[in-house]
């Protein structure tokens, strides 16, 4: 399954290959409440049709107002304030004091402008993160692998956003537990795999859009992990779980993390010492798994988890800005 971003920049390449014209708009800065956050893309062709979102509706019917009357950007890019006024807070359906500015790139049939929207299509198929550069007088791109995404930022000059791989879970266990997170993963932006050596629990499993896995879990975390994944074992087998979290706990991941009481959790890391796990190894393991918030049903476990990963992703943000953002 492929993220909003990549699906709106193949829509711009779809129409560029097609000899029409069209704009990239990009959410640059906000203020306040705002729908969308900074970053979001939305494609659209010269015939009005629209890919991705800035705002939820009322927005995208004025811009496409402004290209029916000939007034969007022609040549060069141009950026448009929102929700000066309480009026257009009104208008345009943003939130209570929310303003935003948008970034509209004109787009013209180019091999040139063709190669860079390919380029950063391979780069986001690849999960490797790479940064776009916008000359905002000439409307010019440029270019480059990074290492992390950093936030966008925009001055009189330029524009610098940075495109990164989506965070993806990978959730060893095809249970009803595994099913919540799922679900909740997959509506938050995630792409999810279900790893289950176990042919009768796969032949259970019943959620579009997660990707189910045959693997054993020491193979998948090994063949899918990366600093953009987060581990987390379900199954309540320490010979299936336990596999994972060797692995795991020895790649550079977002998260690990294993279902079970305190005094399991106690017991899973003595056991993983005595497997030649390091003290500073387990140090990754978040164990009882997400946040403590007296969670029972399958449900509200799920909630935690996914409520301390974005507390996670959060906090990174806050420390340096140097996180994968998309």
């Amino acid at each position: 399954m492929k993220t909003i971003d990549q699906l709106v920049l193949a829509a711009a390449e779809a129409f560029l290959q097609r000899g029409e014209s069209g704009w990239l708009c990009t959410v640059v800065k906000t203020f306040g409440a705002s729908p969308r956050p900074l970053g979001s893309i939305m494609a659209m062709d010269e015939h009005g049709n629209l890919h991705g979102s800035l705002s939820g509706g009322c927005i995208e019917d004025e811009l496409l107002g402004k290209l029916q009357r000939g007034e969007l950007a022609a040549t060069t890019p141009v950026l448009l304030e929102y929700g000066v006024s309480p009026e257009e807070n009104e208008r345009f359906g943003l939130p209570c004091g929310g303003r935003m500015h948008i970034l509209i790139e004109p787009l013209a049939p180019s091999k040139m402008q063709g190669d860079l929207l390919n380029e950063l299509l391979v780069a986001l198929a690849a999960r490797r993160p790479i940064r776009r550069k916008v000359d905002l007088a000439q409307g010019g791109w440029q270019l480059e692998t990074i290492a992390s995404c950093q936030p966008l930022c925009i001055d009189e000059n330029a524009m610098q956003q940075d495109f990164g791989p989506r965070f993806q879970m990978l959730l060893i266990g095809a249970n009803e537990l595994a099913r919540c997170i799922a679900e909740i993963a997959l509506a938050m932006d995630y792409r999810v795999l279900v790893c289950d050596p176990r042919e009768d629990r796969r032949a259970q499993w019943s959620v579009s859009g997660a990707e189910l896995l045959a693997d054993m879990p020491d193979d998948a975390v090994s063949e899918y992990g990366d600093s953009y994944t987060a581990v987390v074992t379900l199954t309540h087998d320490p010979r299936i779980d336990d596999m994972a979290l060797m692995q795991a706990l020895t790649q550079p991941l977002f998260y690990v993390g294993a279902l079970g009481s305190q005094r399991t959790s106690d017991k899973r890391r003595e056991r993983l010492l005595n497997l030649d796990i390091t003290g500073e190894q387990l140090q990754q393991l978040h164990a009882p798994v997400g946040l403590p918030i007296g969670s029972k049903s399958a449900m509200e476990i799920a909630l935690a988890i996914m409520a301390e990963l974005t507390q996670l992703r959060a906090g990174m943000r806050r420390a340096d800005g140097g996180v994968p953002i998309r």
